[in-house]
């Protein structure tokens, strides 16, 4: 099938766009130059970036630069261009231009189409759509909205969830008692509690620095314009469009304290990126824990048993993988490697504009959207369903020869470890060996080996 296209004029000439495309020139322009890769912006960016011209549409109104008309028909433009009605003619590749030039201009021809329609007269995507903005302050400025709202809706509650899955957890089993294991040898016994209470505190911790994070990148850098002087726009401008999207995003948003440093540097986000990273850390850790636990089930530790979710093997009958947390540490894996791409493009502000933008923008938004969905696959699909093997936990705890830890304050350390060895080398029962070596009595080493006593710090013999 033959696509029909129409004739497009820009700066540089004539272009044959798409003619059922709401988009013009410069966006064919640019689909036409970045065949790069299949990565687009997200929903989430393309629904900040219309926020803002509904916003900035706003404000000009208010400032009488649009009439009322206009200024109404632009904003119910951009207005259904944030609810995704449009989201096809929006095909920009993210590595284009790195000031998102592109991008910028592909939301105001669209939005100057759809206004242009409603209005019945030329509504222009520069003059108007564009009026008092630059690519340069409204992609950045785009970047921390979108990243604000995506947070807010994916990654905190999924954090929140995370962190009542371990405690609901907690409350099933956390009074079990194992032994600890340090190097991933032997060591003194915790319960299960401990152990998942200090997942549970690490995600809380998370939550509070993610949360912590979204207060720089709340300041918004709309208003100056090409390079921070806030050329063609309104002294008044940036308080009034930033006033408008707060309000129809609900978020607190403000204008920068200095758009210079707003549009040449990336700080916040890259702040944000490695907060991110450390949510990716936290879960990496948890789901290495699980795996571990769930190994086996015979050759393996063989604490917990995750739910059976799939088979495991094309050719091993009966196999079942811990496919949850392999699923989430590959999760953590890809925000860690996207926390390299944002630092290293956050060195890229060179003078007054940072040129790496998009990807910043791709790679903050993948990681929040990607660690959202894990805490919710960890918790309601791993931890909420696992179950704990008793039998093989108490069997285990019992052979731990680092239980004689418990008897350092009354025999010593020497002949603790010579104890230690020894019932290790032997096959036997530390109480067992302890008996004939010390002269504690059997209900003295039923206390002091006690594995529950042992998981409360600050005992003494």
């Amino acid at each position: 099938m033959t696509t029909a296209y129409r004739m497009e004029k820009d700066s540089l000439g004539e272009v044959a766009v798409p003619r059922t495309a709401l988009y013009g020139a410069q966006t064919q322009r640019a689909a036409d130059n970045f065949r790069i890769s299949p990565y687009r912006f997200p929903a989430y960016f393309i629904r900040a970036l219309a926020q803002l011209k509904q916003a900035a549409a706003l404000a000009n109104r208010d400032l009488d630069l649009l009439t009322p008309a206009k200024a109404q028909a632009i904003a119910e433009a951009a207005a259904a261009v944030a609810t995704g009605q449009h989201d096809a003619d929006f095909p920009l590749d993210i590595f284009q231009t790195g000031s998102g030039t592109s991008t910028n201009m592909n939301a105001n021809e669209v939005i100057a189409s759809l206004a242009s329609r409603a209005l019945g007269e030329a509504v222009h995507p520069n003059d108007d759509v564009n009026m008092s903005q630059s690519s340069n302050d409204v992609i950045p400025s785009a970047m921390h909205v979108s990243t604000v709202c995506a947070v807010a809706a994916e990654l905190l509650p999924a954090l929140t969830q995370l962190a009542a899955d371990i405690g609901q957890k907690i409350e099933e089993c956390g009074h079990v008692t194992k032994t600890g294991r340090t190097h991933l040898m032997d060591a003194m016994p915790v319960t299960l509690g401990q152990e998942m209470g200090g997942w549970q505190s690490q995600v809380a911790a998370d939550r509070g620095r993610v949360k912590a994070g979204l207060e720089g990148l709340l300041a918004l850098p709309l208003g100056g314009t090409a390079v921070g002087t806030g050329i063609n726009a309104h002294p008044e401008f940036s308080r009034r469009a930033v006033a408008h999207l707060a309000r129809l995003t609900g978020m607190a948003f403000c204008p920068s304290a200095n758009f210079f440093a707003g549009i040449a540097a990336q700080d916040a986000m890259v702040d944000m990126s490695g907060r991110l990273r450390t949510v990716a850390v936290t879960l990496m850790k948890i789901g290495n824990d699980l795996r571990w636990m769930n190994s086996g089930p015979i050759a393996g530790l063989g604490e917990i048993a995750l739910p059976a979710l799939q088979p495991g093997s094309s050719i091993m009958p009966g196999k079942i993988n811990p496919v949850i947390p392999e699923a989430v540490t590959m999760v953590s894996a890809q925000v860690m490697g996207n926390d390299v791409t944002v630092g290293i493009a956050g060195q890229s502000g060179v003078f007054q504009l940072n040129v790496m933008l998009p990807v910043i923008a791709h790679n903050l938004l993948e990681s929040t959207e990607l660690l959202g969905r894990a805490c919710r696959l960890l918790g309601q699909q791993a931890i909420a369903g696992f179950v704990i093997n008793e039998d093989q936990i108490r069997a285990a705890l019992e052979r731990n020869p680092i239980l004689v830890t418990a008897l350092n304050p009354v025999i010593g350390y020497e002949l603790g470890a010579s104890i230690a060895k020894q019932a290790y080398a032997e096959q036997r029962s530390l109480k067992e060996v302890a008996l004939e070596r010390t002269d504690l009595t059997a209900a003295e080493l039923d206390r002091l080996l006690d594995p529950s006593r042992l998981t409360q710090g600050g005992i003494s013999a």
